[in-house]
């Protein structure tokens, strides 16, 4: 096995940068940038709040022009050259003097998509480009996926029992009773909320068991609350239709706002599509789906996922219930171990 370049191992600190923004700056890229003069490393930044100054500037504010002429800069993704919420980076890294410009992924996004890079080498900057690209595009998969494939990136959750089911049914008076991972499960699953923007249900979920689908048990934002329903005479007292967060209720009879609730009337023979299409129009660049079933094999059915994640406790069994998923586990890409649960990670290659 070859040693990482020195290229490779600055690419790689970038993209560990870039990770502290994972919840904060979507629709933009996660971001890192790491500032390089006479083989030291002198400045380090990275993208922190939507709207906010991107990495290249967060880093080059800490120096003044004479470290940064001459200076080496690292990027996991291709800076920018338009207007947006902020100013061009790679007009601010010409401005500077920097020598050279190594970067991880070339940015999709059709307002940049090399644009970048060529606005650098005309002002005379040598640019590479290309490395780690695989790990690059891993860390901005919702990026990604939002411009190449028009549509958010879609992570299917859901907990079953050993004997593969997703709920008792019918339903235990008390519902504790029906709960099916641990505790440590429970608060990683609130952390996955903060770091999405939307998180989406079926109606036969809301009924049976009128969720907040809010991050209570980590730091960080709620996500948007979807639901995909025909009705759109649903109780308002249900829990989803609080102040906590925004809650969009996709159906088949009207449009409406209505404080924090919007109605989004949709063509449900192309519920799915509807969805997508509406979170694309939106900016709204990644998806939770925590079910249920029937739900799940909607976004299945119509291969319109990136990603499940499912929890099983093999100590449980509830004999009887509601169907789990069926999924292919001998194809699973990750397992992992949280408390007494086992969690299998799927990718839809």
């Amino acid at each position: 096995m070859s040693l990482p370049s020195q290229n490779e191992i600055y690419i790689n600190q970038c993209i560990q940068l870039a990770a502290n923004g994972l919840g904060n700056v979507a629709p933009n890229p996660m971001v890192g940038c790491i500032i390089v003069k006479d083989n030291r490393v002198i400045a380090k930044g990275f993208h922190e709040q939507f709207g906010q100054a991107h990495a290249e500037p967060n880093a080059m504010m800490q120096l003044s022009d004479e470290e940064l002429n001459g200076a080496v800069l690292y990027v996991n993704l291709e800076p920018c050259s338009h207007y947006g919420k902020t100013p061009p980076c790679a007009d601010l890294i010409i401005s500077k003097n920097i020598k050279k410009v190594v970067i991880g992924n070339l940015d999709s996004n059709p307002l940049v998509a090399g644009k970048g890079v060529e606005k650098l080498r005309a002002a005379g900057i040598e640019v590479e480009y290309g490395i780690l690209e695989q790990a690059c595009r891993e860390l901005n998969k919702r990026f990604f996926t939002y411009h190449e494939k028009k549509r958010p990136y879609v992570i299917l959750k859901w907990a079953q029992t050993q004997d593969n089911f997703i709920s008792r049914w019918p339903l235990p008076e008390d519902k504790t009773d029906n709960w099916i991972t641990g505790e440590q499960s429970k608060y990683l699953v609130h952390q996955w909320r903060s770091e999405e923007q939307a998180i989406l249900i079926g109606h036969n979920t809301l009924i049976a068991d009128n969720p907040l689908l809010t991050n209570r048990l980590s730091k960080g934002k709620n996500p948007t609350r979807m639901l995909l329903s025909r009705y759109a005479d649903v109780d308002a007292r249900l829990n989803i239709f609080n102040e906590d967060a925004k809650t969009i209720v996709f159906n088949t009879q009207k449009d409406e706002i209505q404080h924090h609730v919007h109605f989004v009337k949709i063509d449900w023979n192309r519920k799915i599509d509807c969805v997508m299409d509406y979170c694309y129009q939106h900016q709204i660049s990644s998806v939770i789906v925590e079910g249920g079933t029937n739900t799940i094999y909607h976004f299945m059915n119509t291969n319109v996922w990136d990603e499940a994640r499912v929890f099983i406790n093999s100590k449980k069994q509830f004999v009887n219930g509601l169907p789990a998923p069926e999924i292919n586990f001998s194809s699973s890409f990750q397992k992992l171990k949280v408390g007494d649960d086992d969690l299998y990670y799927f990718k839809n290659m």
